[in-house]
């Protein structure tokens, strides 16, 4: 492998794990303090008269000086007056840090059918994720669909194209559809967070916040009979629990969303990522799948 094959697999490497910015060309450590000289101060020429008197005038000084340290007092910090902004603007407007985010719950609930949601949430710019993202990823399938799958975040290749579930975990979901009798043309897809977190790490509680009024607006517009949440991140969030995904997973419950008239039956499952790291969790899901496939067919149409 020639040196330009050697950058182009670093660069690569560098976009997979979340950086997208060079700040500097050599690197920096950071907890090193640098050192440093006290300047030193010019002094005007003086005679030897002058300087054995200075020298005495010291000695004097040194020997008055007195045994305890006197306290000092600590400086007062400075008070800063913030002024919090005007965040009624929902569109295009990205808070600051450590300010409160725009309402997404309004802005999603102003949309009336997908396409205005769709839109909404393409043109939102006050999520941060957003930023480093390469696509907004909504949802995909049967906007009518009975059954509504919830996933967590875009992956990479997800982030590359622009739509929900479409690599390695995507295909395992595509087959644990299939051993139900559903294929995914006929189940709506989507995620919690429209947009990839930088090098695939999880997104904070912050960001889920701000983001979940876009999906459960999607649920209540595809009014589903079932809904599916994949994985501990969209279980936690749409369930309103603390429990792993190891404990709310295979149990039935009902969540109310706003804009439907009735609870939808709601089953969490393993992630097929997770699957994909360990097969031999694919006998719980099983059974969870087992579960969903009676419950559709026990669900009027």
């Amino acid at each position: 492998m020639n040196q330009t094959e050697n950058m182009h697999a670093l660069l690569q490497w560098y976009i997979a794990a979340g950086v997208d910015e060079v700040i500097e060309l050599e690197p920096q450590n950071r907890f090193e303090r640098p050192a440093t000289n006290p300047p030193t101060a010019s002094l005007p020429a003086t005679s030897p008269q002058m300087a054995n008197q200075s020298a005495a005038d010291a000695g004097a000084q040194t020997q008055r000086q007195p045994t305890e340290r006197q306290p000092e007092t600590a400086p007062q910090p400075a008070v800063r007056k913030v002024t919090p902004p005007n965040l009624s603007a929902t569109r295009n407007t990205a808070a600051p840090a450590g300010l409160p985010a725009p309402d997404t719950r309004e802005l999603a609930a102003a949309c009336a059918n997908m396409a205005e949601l769709r839109d909404a949430i393409s043109t939102f710019d006050g999520c941060a994720l957003k930023r480093t993202a390469t696509n907004t990823v909504v949802g995909s399938g049967d906007e009518a669909a009975a059954l509504m799958v919830v996933g967590e975040a875009p992956g990479a290749e997800e982030d590359r194209q622009g739509t929900p579930f479409i690599g390695p975990a995507g295909q395992l979901l595509e087959r644990m559809l299939a051993a139900i009798g559903l294929k995914r043309s006929e189940v709506y897809i989507t995620n919690i967070l429209p947009w990839r977190p930088p090098g695939n790490r999880s997104p904070t509680v912050e960001e889920i916040a701000l983001c979940q009024p876009f999906v459960e607006r999607q649920i209540a517009l595809v009014q589903p009979k079932i809904l599916v949440l994949v994985g501990g991140i969209s279980a936690k969030a749409l369930l309103d629990k603390r429990e792993g995904i190891t404990r709310l997973r295979g149990t039935w419950r009902d969540i109310t969303i706003s804009g439907l008239a009735e609870p939808v039956p709601t089953m969490a499952t393993f992630h097929p990522a997770y699957l994909l790291r360990q097969p031999t969790a694919k006998r719980e899901v099983w059974r969870d799948l087992l579960a969903i496939q009676k419950k559709l067919t026990e669900s009027p149409e």
